[in-house]
């Protein structure tokens, strides 16, 4: 029911910053909660940061102070403004939509790839 589109994945330099964006094909004001996850070979999706319509905000340990979730309920956009990049972060980021506080239902975009290298 929900098509999510990402957006500004490439190649960057440690230290560098990179800005992702993802579109929602549903209206944000009736999602409840979008999000980053990421992904590398031979480990599981993890949580990178997700933002609740009331802008709560879930962050990972490992990205806290050096990566900014936003949404823009009026836009139908999700963004996350990566800096201070490191090589560890590496991975396809996926954007995930999840409409209801009471579901654990979550709907996924295809990934956009970041590789951070010198």
């Amino acid at each position: 029911q929900v098509q999510l589109v990402e957006s500004g994945g490439g190649l960057v330099q440690p230290g560098g910053s990179l800005r992702l964006s993802c579109s929602s094909s549903r209206t944000l004001w009736s999602i409840y909660s979008m999000g980053w996850y990421r992904q590398v070979p031979g480990k599981k999706r993890e949580l990178v940061a997700d933002i609740t319509i009331s802008e709560n905000i879930n962050e990972s340990d490992s990205t806290k102070g050096r990566f900014i979730i936003s949404r823009d309920n009026d836009k139908d956009m999700v963004y996350l403004q990566m800096n201070s990049l490191k090589p560890e972060d590496t991975a396809v980021y996926y954007c995930y939509a999840r409409p209801s506080a009471f579901s654990n239902s979550d709907f996924w975009g295809q990934g956009t790839l970041v590789t951070v290298s010198s």
